[in-house]
Formats: structure tokens, sequence, C-alpha cells
């Protein structure tokens, strides 16, 4: 259909030329004479320019595969029903199946579906062949069987290289991850097939550090987590339930989860640094799945001392993410790689203290985390950080168990004394007054200067309620209601009163859900517990302040 119009205008010139003859021959004495016209046949079109259909097309693409598919049967009937060494068929077989590997990265330009369709040709050729040279015919250990898979992807990704190669990497690297991981269940020589998932996710890393098809980073990242967390159910169980398995020390246990947690870090590091490119959504679950990897690996290995091992490389790796997030990311336009520096960081420090401190010690370590962050957050202006000191204050407040003592000396039994619960009362206090100096405007500000506030005064409450009976103070029920009535009475007066006299609408926050507490705790404490007498003056102290808290918290807005 393409030569149609060429054959048209031919037709047309010839036509013409015997119409200007035929006039030439009735009128000779008019008609100049005519010169033939030569014609040149028109070339045919070169084979390279015809479209894929019409050189050949699809079926003689799966015509050769199928060829292709038919030698290697040849080569599998050789190998069982001749005397010839089975390694040295085996050894054709690979080369074979490497050769039709080749042919798909020498397709020409355009033509995916012949390069993706010789691809397959290759990966059906190798894993069912490696799979009988491994279980059936036994001619090659999980090693050598591993170190097939490795130069298969390895040679996959050098001749896919300069053209990259979509096609070529894909097929290539999701064959060796199911050969792997069927190999690595059904021989239970895990190790070995690890290894090779392992250099299929630092070829993709590497690939990825210069551009090169980075899309396939997800397929070798999942096959390498599936066979980690494989490794750590099957060896964290009974001996019983994996006796088929060998053994293995902790040593070889432990150097794949930690390989991988490596192998992502360095690689997220390198290229948010160094290249100062935006960090991804995979980058950060799958250096998240790594490091949890590692720390499961860790906890099941190495007993008894594992997690303490676990506490201080979770500190180390907050400080280098503080230094990284300081030093080098700080001043970056591209904010998401500050948001996940910034959460990992704090993660890692909370995780790392909590495994290795007592509570007490880990109160005063957060605590001082918490002042610290608020105040350079203040001075800089940035909420990242006031958020950061907040969970730091707050994981201090859970660590010195100020909820349950401050409850319990509010509305409970009261407790015995507890020094942690006055750090983080004075680190509270310390807070709220480094992030009022900002004196900011904003709901999110607001909150970042409440939770403080109100951690600081259930502590100073909780506090002065013990320290009075602490005092000698007689400690019957209707005694202990109507002091916590007074108390807290007290403290939402004084707290109405500041928060008018210096604007902080946070501080009025707190002075009438005091009087929520107040009221509730006359209902279950006060009318159960007490006396008459102590029972009217509770409610005439409650009542006094349910009329002075409105009236001075409208203070500030007269002025």
């Amino acid at each position: 259909m393409e030569v149609l119009p060429d054959t048209l205008e031919q037709l047309t010139a010839r036509l013409d030329m015997l119409e200007r003859r035929v006039c030439a021959l009735e009128h000779p004495s008019e008609t100049p004479v005519i010169q033939p016209v030569e014609y040149a046949p028109q070339a045919a079109p070169p084979a390279d320019a015809l479209p894929f259909a019409q050189a050949g097309g699809i079926f003689s693409v799966l015509g050769k595969a199928m060829l292709g598919i038919a030698g290697a049967y040849v080569l599998r009937a050789v190998a069982e029903q001749t005397a010839l060494p089975k390694l040295a068929v085996a050894a054709v077989a690979i080369a074979y199946a490497i050769f039709w590997l080749a042919w798909s990265a020498r397709v020409k330009a355009g033509e995916w579906l012949a390069s993706t369709i010789y691809a397959g040709t290759s990966a059906l050729i190798l894993g069912p062949m490696l799979w009988e040279l491994t279980l059936r015919f036994k001619v090659l250990s999980p090693p050598m069987t591993a170190g097939v898979l490795c130069g298969f992807v390895m040679g996959a990704t050098v001749l896919a290289w300069k053209r990259d190669l979509a096609p070529v990497i894909w097929v290539s690297n999701a064959t060796a991850a199911l050969v792997a991981l069927a190999l690595l269940v059904t021989t239970h020589d895990m190790p070995p097939f690890i290894a090779a998932l392992l250099l299929m996710v630092l070829t993709c890393e590497l690939s990825a550090g210069r551009n090169h098809e980075v899309s396939v980073r997800p397929l070798a990242a999942a096959a390498a987590d599936v066979a980690i967390w494989a490794l750590v159910l099957i060896y964290s169980s009974a001996q019983s339930t994996r006796a088929d398995y060998p053994p293995l020390g902790a040593a070889k246990l432990l150097w794949p989860a930690f390989l991988l947690f490596l192998i992502y870090a360095v690689s997220v590091t390198l290229r948010t640094v160094l290249q100062k490119r935006k960090i991804t959504a995979f980058e950060t679950i799958q250096t998240l799945i790594a490091f949890v990897l590692a720390a499961s690996s860790l906890l099941y290995f190495v007993p008894g001392t594992g997690a303490a091992m676990l506490g201080g490389l979770c500190l180390a790796l907050s400080a280098a993410t503080y230094v990284l997030f300081f030093v080098f990311l700080r001043g970056q336009a591209e904010r998401r790689n500050l948001r996940v520096f910034a959460a990992w960081s704090a993660a890692l420090l909370l995780a790392g203290s909590w495994l290795t401190l007592p509570p007490n010690w880990l109160a005063a370590l957060l605590g001082s985390a918490a002042l610290a962050a608020t105040v350079l957050g203040a001075r800089k202006g940035w909420a990242m950080l006031q958020s950061q000191g907040l969970l730091y204050l707050v994981a201090a407040s859970a660590a010195s168990g100020l909820p349950a003592y401050a409850f319990n000396a509010l509305a409970g039994k009261m407790p015995a004394a507890n020094w942690g619960v006055c750090l983080v009362a004075a680190f509270a206090a310390a807070c709220y007054a480094a992030a009022g100096a900002l004196n900011a405007e904003g709901t999110s500000w607001r909150l970042l200067q409440l939770i403080p506030a109100v951690l600081a005064v259930c502590a100073f409450a909780a506090l002065l309620v013990q320290g009075m009976f602490a005092l000698g103070i007689a400690a019957d029920a209707f005694h202990v209601a109507f002091v916590r009535t007074l108390v807290s009475c007290a403290l939402a007066l004084a707290f109405a009163f500041c928060g008018s006299r210096w604007q902080r609408v946070e501080l009025n926050w707190i002075a009438y859900a005091a009087l929520v507490f107040v009221a509730a705790k006359l209902v279950f404490e006060d009318l159960r517990h007490g006396h008459l007498v102590f029972i009217a003056a509770s409610i005439f102290v409650f009542a006094v302040t349910l009329i002075a808290v409105p009236r001075l918290a409208r203070m500030g807005q007269r002025t």
C-alpha cells in the first residue's frame, strides 16, 4: 500500500508524455521536439526504515524465540541421555541463555517488544535450567547457582547500560529474584541466595545513583525484604521446627539485614546530601523496613545484650542524622528531606534512650532534649523543632510516670515521692517559657505552648498536694478531698489571672479545664468521702472559683 502512490505518479507521467507525442504527430510544424523523459526506478526503502510489522513482525520474533526454546530442550535432552559431563553441558546451557540475553540488548532502537521477547526467552531458558541443575541433577551447588544468578543480573546491567533498556533490566532482575526466592526455600540453604539478592539491590542502587533505570528498585528491594524476613522467622523459631535447615552462627544471621540497611542508608544519604535530590516515598519506606529487619535480627539472634546494642546503635544513628539535618540539609530548598530526616532523628533518639536508660534517667535525657529543641526552635522560628521538643517532653512525662502520679495525687491514692516528676515539671515550665518568648500567633503555636503548660500544671499541683500532706496534715479521706479541691481551685484562679494579665489564652483554657475537673471531683470524691463541713467548704470554694475565673479571664480583654 505504501508504493501505490509512486506507481500512480509514474503512470500519470507516462500518459502525459504519450499525449504530447500524439499532439506532435498531428501538428508536426507547431510542436517542438520533445525529449524523452527517463524515469529511474524508485529504490525500495531499506529494511531498517520499514516498520516493525512490515520488516518481519511479531511472528518472526516469536518464531526465533521458539527456536531458542527448542534449542534449550535439545540441551536438556543431551544432559539427560548422553554420557557427556553434565557440568560441561550446564556451562553450554548457561552460555546459551546469556547469548539470548545479549541478543535482546542488541535489537534496533524502538523495538522494545522484540527486546522483551528475547530477554524473556533467555529467562525461560535459564530459570527452569537452574532449577533442574540444582535440585534434580545436583550439578550446581546453591552457592554456584547464586553465582550464576549474580552473573546474569550483572551481565544484563552491563549490556543495557548505554541504551538504558528497561525490558532487559526488568526481565533479568525479575527472573533472578523469583529463582533465588524459590531455591532459597527448596534447598534450605538461604545465605547464598540472600547474597545474590543483596547484590541485585546494590546494583540497582548504583544504577539509580547514575540515573539508569530506577523503576526496578522496588522489585529488588521487595525480594530482598522477603528473603531476609523469611530468614528471621525461620531461625528465630524452635530448633525442632527447622530440622532441615543447616545451623548458622549469629554473624551469618545478622549480616544480611545489616548489609541491606547499610546499602539503603548510604544510598539515601548520598542522593539527598551530595546529589541534593528529593527523597522518594520508596526510599523512605524501604529504609525504614531495612532498619526494622536489622533491629529484629539483633533482638532475636543476640539475646540478652541485643536490646542494649540496638539502643546504642539508635543513639549513634540519631546523632548522625541530626548532624546531616543541621549541617547539610538545613540550607536545601527541598522541605521533604528536612521533614523525613527530622522524623528519623527523633524516632531514633526516643528508641535508643528507651532501650538503654532507666526511667528517671530517661526522663532527664528526654527533658533536656525537649528543652534544647524548644529553645532552638523558638529562636529560629522552626515549628519542626518545636514539635520535636513537644514530642520529647511528652515522652519524658510518660517515662517518669507523670500521668499516673498526677491522677493519684489529685484524685486517687496518694503516690510515693518521685523525683523524675520534679524534673519533668521543671523542664515543662522551661519549655513553656521558651516557647512563650516567641510570642507567636496561630492555633498551632498555641497548641505547642498549651501541652507544656498542662504538663507543668499537673505536675506542680500533684507535687503541691503531696507536699502538704508530707508536712504532717491529717490524711483522712475528707481532709484529702478538701485539700485537693482547694489546690485545684487556687490554681484555676492563678492561671486565669496570669492568662489575663500576660495575654496567654492557653492559661485561660487550663483554668476552665480545672473547673471541669473540680466539678467532676466534687461528685465522685467529695460527696462520696467527705464530711458535711468539708463538703460545704469544698462547694463554697468551687462556687467562688466558678464566679471568679470568667471575670479574671475577661480582665485582659477589657485592657
